[in-house]
């Protein structure tokens, strides 16, 4: 995801981008949300939020 679409998803929320860096920004967001702030955080690639729209970007 592009960081525009994820300072609009952030702004959705409620949550005031300024100058958060793109990794900051999502696990802001995932705490929101309610879920885990684990963005970044996979080892070995290993994750077991199947569900999660960072996925891709975050298994990078």
């Amino acid at each position: 995801m592009k960081i525009d679409e994820i300072k609009s998803k952030a702004k959705g929320l409620g949550i005031s981008p300024g100058k958060m860096k793109k990794d900051d920004l999502i696990r802001e967001i995932q705490r929101t949300e309610g879920n885990l702030d684990c963005f970044g955080a996979a080892m070995n690639n290993e994750c077991d939020q199947i569900d999660c729209c960072w996925r891709d970007d975050c298994l990078k």
